[in-house]
């Protein structure tokens, strides 16, 4: 039996994102939470002929319900970035969603797989990870910022210039899940080597503010939904393969607090300083979560000075989050 609870189901990410997860055979409980409209999007997904059983709770009374006991809770609950809207309102108003949700699965599920999509990343892992600290049931190991999606672009946008199959390419991307703190690792990545500086440069920078690009695209009526769904789905299914199939081979770049593999973590810490918690990186997924951290390999000059901006602004973005609960009230 695997339960998986989706917070947020009834939003822009959270419908497409449940129903791809509808499909996976190895869930058999899809339990979908949100403020508004969630029986309605379970009934529809419950026509589908797959087996997983799908149940809609609405509502903080209902929020116990929908948690309890999950394997793996996902969390894209949170309102979507706006044109003309940074970063840090952003944060303001996510930062509350995403705690109320860590705390209920502290309490309910307490060995549940975090999965964060909210935004921003950078800053809501961290928020998650003190209210686990703050209720005693912190591992490490379990709690996941999901920056798939810059892989997904990464391999889309390269492949577009390398003439390659963008589902088999893929580009390691590290670091953090906005802007400047999001680092395509092209040099990694067979082929790259046909392109220009210049190209290398506007793809990178095409990589790191994708997400600007659809905000302006949609013209005010949202952010990346669809392909952060897929993403998403991506992340969740392979964390349930490894955790429940078994499958040991499966490695993805995800933001996590390196303590979670001290050892494996090393080799980051020594580039980007021993200060610096939490960082997505290539993880060895398997049934703790996070079975191994990956080295991130070998840097080019131009990657170290993308290396060298980065930091600096991601140290600020996990203060943020962390102060954001530690200056609170207790739990």
């Amino acid at each position: 039996m695997v339960k998986v609870t989706v917070c947020g189901a009834a939003g822009g990410i959270g419908q497409p994102l449940s129903l791809l997860l509808k499909q996976s055979p190895l869930i058999t409980h899809l339990s979908l939470y949100d403020i508004v409209n969630t029986p309605g999007v379970a009934a529809d997904l419950s026509h589908i002929n797959t087996q997983s059983k799908v149940t809609g709770h609405v509502g903080k009374d209902q929020l116990e319900e929908a948690i309890k006991d999950s394997d793996v809770v996902v969390i894209p609950a949170g309102v979507p970035r706006k044109p003309g809207m940074s970063r840090d309102d952003l944060f303001k108003i996510n930062a509350g969603i995403v705690r109320d949700l860590a705390a209920a699965a502290a309490k309910f599920a307490p060995k549940a797989f975090m999965l964060i999509i909210s935004n921003p990343v950078n800053s809501t892992v961290p928020i998650v990870a003190e209210v686990f600290k703050a209720m005693n049931v912190y591992d490490p190991r379990r709690i996941f910022g999901v920056t798939t999606l810059d892989v997904v672009r990464a391999s889309t946008f390269v492949a577009e210039l390398i003439q390659a199959d963008p589902k088999s390419l893929r580009v390691p991307v590290v670091g953090g899940h906005s802007g400047v703190t999001i680092l395509p690792l092209l040099s990694q990545v067979s082929g790259t080597e046909k392109l220009s500086q210049e190209q290398i440069e506007k793809v990178t920078h095409r990589i790191q503010f994708g997400g600007d690009e659809v905000v302006k695209a949609k013209d005010g009526a949202g952010s990346a939904t669809l392909s952060m769904a897929l993403a998403g789905a991506r992340f969740t299914l392979n964390v349930v393969e490894a955790a429940v199939g078994g499958n040991l081979n499966i490695v993805e770049c995800t933001y996590v607090d390196l303590d979670a593999d001290k050892e494996g973590a090393a080799d980051t810490k020594k580039l980007v300083g021993e200060d610096v918690e939490f960082f997505s990186v290539p993880v060895q997924l398997g049934p703790n979560g996070v079975e191994k951290i990956l080295p991130i390999g070998q840097l080019n000059k131009f990657e170290e000075g993308l290396f060298a901006s980065a930091v600096p602004e991601l140290k600020g973005n996990i203060v943020k989050g962390s102060k954001f609960i530690t200056e609170e009230p207790k739990l």
